[in-house]
């Protein structure tokens, strides 16, 4: 639907520096109806690609391409965007309702559904109490929680975040990943950059991972995660578990009544064993990596 296609763009700091490179030949594809992690760490090319994405500057090389329902170009997409900027501005003299209500007259959504709208997304997002406050008064987490309804008030089919989750409070972090999951299973695009591997993992099923201006990974997170799959797993005993010999036991500890084993493979051998030896087997779980784990570990 919107794909970045070879995008290179370097920077150069003034006339006598060298030049660097923010995105190096980058290509990847936001699809219809995916919740898709942009991921990367702090300075990896993030938010160039967006810029670019955007049309906020250009690239040295490669092109934007606009498909499908999305339309041919950015001017026909944009109506159907709704855009949060890792800085955004707010007008800070404007009441929340009086800015939700102005960017609503910006995409020409009537005063009625923007009225429903706002109603909406304030109470889902925990701000309609402050909807009659100057914006000047509002914290952090407010700032983020208004922009969020600000951008949803003309019912976008494709939401592009960039570090919306940043600077928030844990409390306010699960409340606003809880609100993505549902806008996903609305059927609406949402895409978002972080620079932490948990966010992406809770809300997305496929990832977009920059590393030092280059793409490392585009793909299914469950494929990931199962392509790095240790085969390891987690076997809880309790009674007469010092007497066992457990096949391909890689780890071992007591915590304690249970007798905790890693094992790797031989699951229905060793769970045969163990109940042979009249042993009681309190839990048996494989114990998958992290995608933060995996993303360490195939990083160059």
């Amino acid at each position: 639907m919107i794909s970045l296609c070879n995008v290179t763009k370097t920077f150069r700091k003034d006339f006598w520096s060298p030049s660097f490179t923010a995105l190096d030949n980058v290509s990847f594809t936001i699809g219809e109806g995916e919740a898709i992690g942009f991921l990367g760490a702090n300075g990896a090319g993030k938010t160039t690609a967006l810029k670019i994405l955007f049309d906020f500057i250009k690239p040295n090389s490669g092109k934007v391409e606009f498909s499908g329902t999305a339309g041919k170009n950015l001017s026909e997409a944009l109506g159907r965007i709704g855009y949060l900027p890792e800085r955004p501005y707010f007008y800070p003299h404007l009441t929340g309702a009086e800015f939700v209500h102005y960017m609503g007259e910006l995409t020409d959504v009537s005063k009625s559904d923007r009225v429903q709208r706002m109603q909406y997304w304030a109470e889902r997002f925990k701000i309609d109490h402050a909807l009659g406050r100057m914006i000047r008064g509002y914290s952090k987490g407010m700032l983020q929680r208004i922009g969020f309804v600000s951008i949803l008030v003309h019912n976008p089919d494709i939401l592009i975040l960039d570090e919306p989750l940043s600077g928030l409070d844990p409390i306010g972090r699960k409340e606003l990943k809880d609100v993505l999951r549902e806008i996903a299973k609305l059927g609406k695009t949402v895409f978002f950059s972080s620079h932490i591997v948990s966010d992406i993992e809770e809300v997305c099923k496929k990832v977009v991972v920059l590393e030092k201006g280059a793409l490392l990974y585009e793909g299914d997170i469950e494929s990931l995660l199962s392509e790095h799959d240790s085969k390891v797993y987690e076997l809880k005993i309790r009674t007469f578990a010092e007497k066992l010999k457990l096949e391909n036991e890689v780890f071992y500890e007591k915590l304690y009544d249970l007798h905790i084993h890693r094992i790797d493979g031989f699951v229905s051998e060793n769970v045969a064993r163990v109940l042979s030896s009249g042993a009681e087997i309190y839990s048996l779980n494989p114990l998958r990596p992290s995608l933060e784990q995996i993303i360490y570990k195939i990083r160059p």
